[in-house]
């Protein structure tokens, strides 16, 4: 029996789902934390689908490991391709970012023109336009693929020029098509959100899938009668962090979008799982 104060676990291909982390952090205090970060094998965007579904199922091993009681699937690539794949051989709850983004748009959207931006696979998948249309039929979902967004939020170049200008060029066919509601389909997206948010105009409303995720989370918890109900504290081990590679560079980054001060993570061999 898995207790109701153990950690949830959350696992991404990089830094991007610390953007989840953060929304959890601030929506469900109370919950403990263990985040994975696949930084030896970024970016899962360009990968294939069995590619993806193995790193998945090497990740979710390890975070049963650390007896976590839910999962988050804190990649959209990763919910896209693996988590129909990976939620059916495991007993724990799991979620990804892309059904709750998508019926938050589904639902945001007055013209019916919703756009989609993400990494290749992700895009590629249509993964979106599918969970859309079966909320509303008449939907049109339009994706672009904006490969380069990941490398300038990882480089720290959040508010620069030249992130304004591959937004401007990234978006134009968006802003050209109409459409009133554009969903940030990776984890790293929201980091430039007040980028992308003045390139297409405040008419256009973004929805920003780690919010929702949480959010979404925590109904689950609440649902399940999971929530933590022990108020911890942070040197109580509440949030952990692992990646593959990399730590000093995950820490600095990590440091500079949550708030509490990450000292340290922790380097394991994922392969092994």
């Amino acid at each position: 029996m898995i207790s109701k104060n153990a950690p949830v676990g959350v696992f991404d291909s990089g830094v991007g789902g610390l953007t989840v982390v953060r929304e959890i952090m601030r929506q469900i205090p109370n919950e403990k934390i263990i985040y994975f970060g696949d930084t030896a094998r970024l970016p899962y965007g360009s990968k294939s689908k069995e590619t993806v579904i193995r790193y998945a199922r090497q990740i979710i091993r390890f975070l049963q490991t650390q007896d976590v009681k839910a999962i988050v699937v804190a990649c959209n690539t990763a919910s896209a391709y693996a988590l129909d794949e990976v939620e059916k051989e495991s007993d724990i709850s799991m979620i990804g970012v892309v059904k709750p983004g998508a019926r938050t748009a589904a639902r945001s959207t007055a013209n019916g023109k919703i756009g989609v931006i993400g990494t290749e696979g992700t895009i590629g998948s249509s993964i979106y336009s599918r969970y859309i249309k079966k909320i509303k039929p008449d939907a049109d979902v339009i994706g672009k693929a904006c490969p380069l967004f990941v490398p300038l939020v990882e480089e720290g170049l959040l508010q620069d020029p030249v992130t304004d200008e591959i937004a401007k060029r990234y978006l134009s066919e968006l802003i050209d098509i109409g459409i009133d509601t554009l969903i940030l389909g990776c984890t790293h997206y929201p980091l430039i959100r007040s980028t992308i948010g003045r390139v297409m105009g405040e008419k256009v409303t973004l929805v920003n899938p780690a919010y929702e995720t949480a959010r979404e989370l925590k109904e689950l918890l609440g649902a399940e009668n999971m929530l933590n109900d022990e108020e911890v504290r942070l040197g109580d081990n509440k949030y952990r962090f692992y990646v593959s590679d990399g730590a000093e560079k995950f820490i600095h980054f990590a440091n500079s979008i949550i708030k509490y001060g990450i000292l340290s993570a922790k380097i394991i061999h994922i392969e092994d799982y």
